[in-house]
């Protein structure tokens, strides 16, 4: 006579097989199971990440030069890391998590931390707010970007630019007053206080529905253009090592002048740019 407990025993470990198979699936792959080209770009995130978080140490360790220098290798780690993805056929969505988390501490929050410590403390807590709006406005930016990039349908205009000024370019530019600093000019408090306005207007640009050119468009050099514009190059990134901060205020400056340029541009192409063109996940836009 065959023992009913014995068969319902026997059936016990199948079911819990099956159990741990779903929990392993639900928790994904294991280290070992994920191939080493999807494992380089994330590399070079959390490498972006060590960079802003060192910049930061380096500021509050009043080495602002290298702090700078810090920031501006994180955030040409974070433009290299989703080429690098789209290279080697290696993009994910953990991929893209990360990189907009890293974004909000490369672009955000440490160029807020540095520019406070070495500037905007001497206006107080007028710097202080200064800075937390400044990395507030840069959060909304990224998620902003994100819900647009999500979207199924995108308008012609969206590969040529963008809806403000991108989250790497408003670090570039919110660190102006401490290249200036760097070159000589004593930090007081009315240098802090005209920084403070300054960052608040970053912080505007940040999160405005101002278009910008991306530098993402689809034409071609011309053949006759290539090797003046790699001359132009080289130029540029000699100038940038050995007058390094005069080459970044004359790049912080010169990127904001060609904005209105960059919105004229949009106009002429692609008319007025009306407050319901696309919903960016803003308050008044539709769908």
């Amino acid at each position: 006579m065959e023992n009913p407990r014995q068969e319902e025993t026997a059936e016990i470990p199948e079911a819990a097989t099956d159990t741990n198979d779903g929990h392993d699936k639900a928790r994904g792959p294991r280290l070992r199971e994920i191939p080493l080209r999807l494992m380089v770009p994330n590399t070079i995130t959390v490498l972006a990440i060590c960079a802003g978080l060192s910049g930061i140490r380096l500021a509050f360790e009043n080495r602002f030069e290298l702090a700078v220098a810090m920031v501006l290798l994180a955030a040409f780690l974070d433009g290299i890391d989703g080429r690098v993805a789209r290279l080697l056929k290696a993009t994910s969505s953990f991929g893209v998590q990360m990189d907009s988390l890293a974004d909000i501490i490369n672009f955000g929050v440490a160029p807020a931390l540095v520019l406070y410590v070495f500037l905007l403390d001497q206006a107080r807590s007028v710097g202080w707010i200064a800075a937390l709006i400044y990395a507030i406005a840069v959060g909304l930016r990224l998620a902003r970007f994100n819900v647009m990039a999500e979207r199924p349908v995108k308008a012609a205009w969206q590969s040529e630019y963008f809806v403000g000024v991108p989250a790497p370019a408003g670090a570039m530019l919110v660190l102006l007053p401490v290249y200036i600093g760097l070159l000589g000019l004593a930090p007081g408090r009315i240098f802090a206080l005209i920084a403070a306005f300054y960052t608040v207007l970053i912080a505007f640009l940040l999160v405005s529905r101002l278009p910008v050119w991306s530098g993402k468009s689809e034409n071609r050099v011309r053949r006759d253009l290539v090797l003046p514009a790699i001359l132009v190059v080289v130029l540029y990134v000699a100038t940038l090592m050995t007058y390094t901060w005069e080459t970044m205020v004359v790049t912080a400056v010169g990127y904001l002048l060609t904005l209105p340029f960059g919105a004229r541009s949009w106009q002429r192409k692609y008319g007025d740019w009306p407050a319901g063109q696309g919903n960016d996940g803003l308050p008044g836009d539709t769908d």
